[in-house]
């Protein structure tokens, strides 16, 4: 190795690179430069680690550091203070970041467009940022942060800050400036003195006996300080969510059951050398034949794949009259079977844990998990230690859509760092992120539906099932509520749905926003589009016929009493879809229904505590996760709403100072649930304000609040009133296509309950939009004896700038009682709808109706460029 020079925001640095070593890892690790991430590295794929190269737009994973001699390197932290505050003023103001970690990369590309265009349109500025991949937006913001970044850039006045502040306000995000900047920290960017970095081994085969785990090599490499296999854990080494059936490390003598399966891990002084080490690790297997789909796991005399559960993982039914007769006495009946797809979440941060040993035998874990509470009891167990033993602090997360309710390496980051004695973090890469994670469910969906002369849903009869992988995550859940919103936000008399969710040793299946509705909502609205054809009806009145309102029954027998917004919802698209088809467009319309709250019976909680602190800022302690829906934001502006305080004045955090677990910041419950803690305490906060006391005279105090809702009942319970949630988001969405058959335009209309950030809440609304279609037209994972066929970005299918439609979005409010100022979840419901509108529309154009995704043989999908996967055994799609 040689030295190699160059320069660095301006200053002149040195580094001794290995041959292999990319510029992102030398700015990163050995000059502490963060802004630029790592979430694809070395595919160069994702454009979050971008660069100027001597004035050029590069992404520095696949850049390498040795050919740097004599070059320049700029990123976000060496520009001049005035584009910074330019920069973050104008993502902030535009609303335009939510998770962050693709924004620092999307920002310095925004400069070099800038300089170089300063009035770009707006389809220049989508196909300049085409190599970046957002997942959280949608992109219709970020495109208007850069159009409102180039007016200043032009010296035109910069942005107004927000007047107001509280519920309904546009309230800046939660750090949002430092969050745009690449200065507020992921769990990656923590720096630790003496940190360790961890590598993991993974499973070759989706399912093998493991016969014989060799160590002794890789505890010979230089700066290895730590290897670890399921040997060395002290306490329980099987944990999960509802079941402990994911054993953190898999032990000699018993089977893998995935790819994602770990068998050893490593500690070492720099992640390259852990990597290297990890190597060199030698597992013999006894390669078995796995179990690839529920047909087979379910048939009689299968293997077992996992030892803690049959492989029938749950079962839920829901029957409701008598629908066989019902269908024998309907006008109309269609049957048809609808398959849904493994999709990979690909948020863009892979997962990441810090564990670091405190005085006293006790050890800090930082996750961006979306239930810190449950890693915190998770880990205990595994390590053998009483959970207070464990400090858990959140750190934001760069994404998660439900991928990081399971844990991934917290409890590994965790041993090695109780081993070592000595701060460890551990990181996947792009590759082992996919590996390890739990998917969206696939799930095959036989549905008859029939109707009356009038198009009057008479009965729905539906069996679904899915396959969840190797473990049991939430699967069963998944499919529970597949089934309980199978007959969509119509009026069905006579149900009959069963649905089944199966263990195999493909990748597990777990959370993914939409959380079971998507899949149903697919199938139900392909129904109603047949149906409608059979009786002569519209897309819109089909609809507008059957839709549920104050009164009716859900599909899993819950009178819907309040907040039903879907009518709504329905009539303001009407105008949109109306004009398409006048214009002869080709036009598709769905209606989506989206709990808010898990329900089912399960004990929910919102806790809050406010603790006034002595620079008189309010610490605002609570239970769930931000991970770029914007909740840290709409909970201060809760609590502005409630003490009359501005919303600048509470600090969000989330760590075990207190004892506020609430479980998973999953089912679209987060603003539901903790805002009504949020209220609750900042109410009595309010007191003492109201009674003349200033925040000064309240340092030290704490107002506490723990809401508790245990009022749902489980599906299928005999019980006099049936209540499966506490609340439900509905939405109408009209996908219109061009003459060639692309996708134009998307009219998005939600009841949302009250609007508490109308740009934070259209902001989820759109990305769910964007995430809708690509699970609509291009997003797959598939897998070959049990291992993804493809871990390329542009291969799975997510949808770049340039081919998102033109998106509006319609916020309708019909307040929630039980929600926080009548707001309830939006998080999900977005793409409930998007594919069946997508498909209703692709059969208006070419007359095909389509019952599988994703749609790749549609004309829409071929003017897509992302999700055409290439092997060099076979051309997938």
């Amino acid at each position: 190795m040689s030295l190699v020079e160059f320069t660095l925001n301006g200053k002149t640095v040195r580094i001794d690179p290995a041959p292999d070593e990319s510029l992102l890892d030398a700015i990163r690790e050995r000059c502490g430069t963060t802004s630029p991430k790592d979430g694809c590295q070395p595919q160069g794929q994702c454009g979050c680690c971008l660069v100027l190269l001597d004035g050029q737009p590069k992404v520095s994973c696949a850049v390498a550091a040795e050919s740097c001699g004599g070059k320049e390197v700029l990123t976000l932290e060496g520009l001049p203070g005035a584009e910074r505050e330019k920069i973050a003023a104008a993502f902030v103001a535009a609303a335009g970041v939510q998770c962050g970690y693709c924004i620092p990369g999307i920002a310095l590309r925004a400069k070099w467009l800038l300089d170089r265009n300063p009035n770009p349109s707006r389809e220049e500025i989508a196909r300049a940022i085409d190599v970046h991949l957002c997942r959280c937006t949608g992109y219709v913001k970020i495109l208007d942060a850069i159009e409102l970044l180039a007016k200043t850039w032009r010296g035109e006045a910069p942005p107004e800050k927000a007047r107001r502040e509280g519920v309904g306000a546009a309230t800046p995000r939660d750090r949002g400036a430092e969050i745009t900047l690449g200065d507020r920290p992921y769990v990656a960017d923590m720096k630790r003195l003496g940190l360790l970095h961890g590598a993991l081994v993974l499973s070759s085969h989706a399912r093998a006996l493991v016969k014989r785990i060799d160590v002794s090599t890789a505890r010979a490499v230089r700066g290895v300080r730590a290897v670890v296999t399921a040997a060395d854990v002290p306490g329980e080494r099987w944990y999960g969510l509802l079941y402990n059936d994911w054993p953190g490390f898999v032990a000699v003598g018993e089977e893998v059951r995935c790819v994602g399966d770990i068998l050893a891990a490593v500690a070492a002084d720099d992640e390259r050398t852990a990597r290297e080490a990890a190597a060199r690790i030698k597992v013999e297997y006894d390669v078995l034949a796995p179990v690839l789909s529920p047909e087979d796991s379910l048939r009689e005399g299968a293997p077992r794949v996992n030892p803690k559960h049959a492989n029938l993982l749950g079962h839920s039914v829901i029957r409701r009259g008598d629908a066989e007769r019902a269908l024998a006495g309907s006008a109309h009946v269609v049957s048809g079977t609808w398959r849904t797809q493994r999709i990979e979440h690909l948020y863009l941060e892979p997962e990441c844990a810090l564990a670091e040993p405190l005085p006293g035998g006790r050890l800090a874990l930082y996750t961006s998990g979306q239930g810190v509470f449950d890693d915190r009891r998770q880990v205990a167990s595994f390590l053998g230690v009483p959970e207070e033993a464990i400090h858990v602090e959140l750190v934001p997360s760069g994404g998660a859509f439900g991928g990081k309710e399971d844990m991934s390496v917290q409890a590994q980051a965790a041993l090695l760092a109780r081993v070592t004695g000595r701060p460890v973090r551990v990181k996947l890469d792009r590759e082992e992120s996919i590996r390890i994670h739990p998917k969206r469910h696939p799930i095959e969906m036989r549905y008859t539906v029939g109707c009356d002369a009038e198009g009057r849903l008479t009965a729905v009869k539906a069996r679904l099932v899915g396959d969840s992988g190797a473990y049991a995550s939430v699967g069963a859940k998944v499919l529970e509520r597949a089934a309980g919103h199978a007959c969509g936000p119509y009026r069905v008399p006579h149900v009959d749905v069963e649905a089944f969710a199966a263990y195999t040793n493909n990748p597990p299946c777990g959370a993914m926003r939409g959380f079971g509705a998507n899949q149903s909502a697919f199938a139900i609205e392909g129904a109603l589009d047949l149906l409608a054809k059979r009786v002569g009806l519209d897309g819109w009145e089909m609809r507008s016929r059957n839709i549920v309102e104050m009164g009716d029954l859900f599909s899993t027998g819950q009178v819907l009493d309040k907040s039903v917004g879907i009518r709504k919802t329905l009539e303001a698209v009407k105008g949109a879809y109306d004009e398409a088809k006048r214009a002869g467009k080709a036009v598709g319309i769905a209606c989506g229904i989206k709990n808010s709250g898990i329900g089912n019976g399960v004990e929910e909680w919102g806790k809050c505590r406010l603790v006034v602190e002595n620079d008189r800022t309010v610490s605002l302690y609570h239970g769930y996760t931000e991970m770029g829906q914007g909740l840290f934001t709409v909970l201060t502006q809760f609590a502005a709403e409630a003490t009359g305080l501005p919303a600048s004045v509470f600090r969000p955090r989330v760590d075990s100072t207190y004892a506020l677990g609430c479980g998973q910041t999953t089912g679209s419950r987060a603003t539901l649930f903790g805002g009504r803690a949020v209220l609750s305490a900042a109410e009595k906060m309010k007191a003492d304000l109201d009674r003349g006391r200033a925040l000064a005279d309240l340092a030290g105090q704490v107002y506490a609040a723990d809401i508790v809702v245990s009022d749902t009942t489980p599906l299928g319970a005999d019980v006099p009133r049936v209540k499966t949630h506490t609340a439900f988001g509905y939405a109408t969405q009209v996908v219109i296509l061009d003459a060639q058959g692309r996708l134009e335009r998307v009219v998005a209309s939600h009841d949302v309950g009250r609007v508490v950030n109308p740009a934070l809440c259209a902001g989820q609304i759109e990305g769910a939009i964007h995430m809708g279609l690509g699970y609509a037209l291009t997003e797959e994972l598939p897998c070959e004896n049990g291992m993804p066929v493809t871990m390329r970005l542009r291969e799975l299918g997510v949808l770049r700038a340039r081919d998102m439609p033109a998106t509006e979005v319609i916020l309708v409010e019909e307040p929630e009682p039980e929600g926080p100022c009548g707001a309830k979840g939006v998080g999900e419901i977005g793409l409930v709808p998007t594919a069946a509108a997508v498909a209703g529309a692709l059969e208006a154009f070419d007359g095909v109706r389509r019952t599988t995704l994703p749609m790749k043989d549609s004309p829409a999908a071929r003017a897509i460029p992302s999700g055409r996967i290439r092997r060099e055994r076979g051309d997938w799609h």
